[in-house]
């Protein structure tokens, strides 16, 4: 049960700290730079976090019961800009990870024996979960560097600012250095 309680409590960290960071890139964005890609082969933020929320809806609903691909899901529409404003991207956005926590929050310890299925292929539950985290990531270093380029000089970093690390660990850690 230990075992349990420190993945699912490390893994929600992760997932609630990735969605964090892109929303704190997407507020540093105009609602124009939301929905502009950098060159005909990429795609915008705003398309980018649909298929964010369409994957987490998909995957997540009925996690353990049904096959992760949902028969209604229209993956190639997540990759077209639909939404008029700001307002409808984030609420889609947040229903996506709203499912993902409910569902990361029902599971118990018996579960991750449990098979689960994306696509037909299988997958135990401690693999779905990474599969979607890794997916997650993905897509989130993606907004953050689209995010980064579309605020230009107005951008505030998200993590420790270049060439302030020894900075940082002073002011975390002091003189010495951490562990000894």
């Amino acid at each position: 049960m230990e075992h349990f309680s420190q993945f699912m409590s490390a893994t929600l960290n992760v997932f609630e700290a990735q969605k964090q960071m892109a929303e704190r890139a997407v507020a540093q964005v105009s609602d124009e730079g939301l929905r502009t890609a950098l060159d005909a082969h990429t795609n915008s933020i705003a398309v980018i976090m649909k298929h964010v929320a369409g994957n987490l809806i998909s995957r997540w609903t009925d996690f353990l019961t049904t096959d992760g691909e949902k028969p209604d899901r229209n993956r190639d529409d997540e990759f077209v800009d639909t939404f008029s404003t700001r307002e409808e991207l984030l609420a889609y956005w947040e229903r996506g990870w709203s499912v993902l926590f409910e569902s990361l929050n029902s599971l118990g310890p018996e579960d991750l024996k449990t098979t689960v299925y994306i696509r037909g292929d299988a997958h135990t539950v401690p693999l779905a979960i990474q599969r979607s985290l890794g997916h997650t990531c993905y897509h989130v270093g993606q907004i953050v560097q689209v995010a980064r380029i579309q605020a230009d000089d107005e951008w505030n970093t998200l993590t420790i600012p270049r060439g302030q690390s020894e900075q940082f660990n002073r002011e975390r850690w002091g003189e010495g250095k951490p562990g000894k």
